[in-house]
């Protein structure tokens, strides 16, 4: 999967990783004392939606740019509330022209005990993202492989936090990868919080994916998947979020997000949702 992240950013895929992120930040906000938050591969944190890149691609326009000012029911838009907040703050004027990334919607999200390390190797993302976190305090642009920012940064030293993973998948088998990963950094910090990204593209790699989880002892994983139906094996049908250490609150407010979202994206298409623990109960 060729991922440059400037055409795809504020995509159906960003917008339910994003809505998902917003509520564990707001469930650790919940106690007084600090949290870490490591964003592995955290790309260049901000994006333009009026350049060339997300022009050509387009895919905000049926992801962020549907939901951006859409009249939801009360209780779907209290929970994406965190999240349209945060992206409105970027946008003042009202007019949605800038796509926050993951760790600047993270830093945005902050409070003053809170820190975040937010990595990136790719020479031109990390030059940018280290640009939009010079000279603050509370966040850290690291230039550093993602792979070896999961092992290196844990556990921190505040104990309580989450590690997101959210690599470009340009290389095979990285959904191999990233459960051998999951599996070794639950050994290191078995408390943490992880929530690791993947693109559903072939329903038998993700399938040969879940099988691995399933065997690795990791107690407590929550399964998040939104897809769309009747799209052909090879293209980007849906995506997915693998939470260890889930929220108590994060699959029931899924639950409630996930057939909004689809709604939005999809009109009129079918979509499969589902929402459950990993081996399923």
């Amino acid at each position: 999967m060729n991922y440059r992240h400037a055409f795809h950013a504020g995509n159906f895929a960003d917008v339910v990783k994003h809505a998902i992120l917003a509520r564990i930040i707001l469930y650790l906000q919940k106690k007084d004392a600090a949290f870490r938050v490591i964003d592995t591969h955290a790309g260049a944190g901000r994006y333009n939606l009026q350049g060339n890149e997300a022009i050509r691609g387009g895919e905000w326009q049926d992801g962020i740019g549907r939901i951006w000012t859409h009249q939801f029911t009360p209780i779907v838009a209290q929970l994406l509330a965190p999240y349209r907040n945060a992206i409105a703050a970027f946008n003042p004027d009202g007019r949605l022209a800038i796509y926050p990334g993951s760790p600047l919607l993270v830093r945005h999200w902050l409070r003053p005990q809170d820190r975040l390390i937010a990595c990136e190797l790719e020479s031109g993302a990390a030059q940018a993202l280290a640009r939009h976190l010079r000279n603050d305090l509370l966040a850290k642009a690291v230039t550093i492989d993602g792979w070896t920012a999961l092992n290196a940064y844990i556990p921190p030293k505040e104990k309580r936090g989450l590690v997101l993973i959210d690599p470009p998948y340009e290389e095979r088998d990285e959904l191999k990868r990233l459960a051998g990963a999951l599996a070794a950094a639950h050994r290191k910090w078995s408390t943490g919080i992880f929530l690791a990204w993947y693109p559903i593209k072939d329903l038998r790699e993700i399938a040969a994916f879940i099988r691995t989880l399933e065997k690795s002892g990791i107690a407590n994983l929550l399964r998040i998947e939104l897809v769309r139906d009747g799209v052909a094996d090879g293209k980007l049908r849906g995506t997915g979020l693998m939470v260890i250490n889930p929220p108590w609150t994060l699959a029931e407010e899924a639950k409630i997000l996930l057939p909004a979202l689809a709604e939005i994206f999809w009109p009129g298409d079918k979509a499969t949702l589902r929402v459950g623990p990993v081996p399923a109960t």
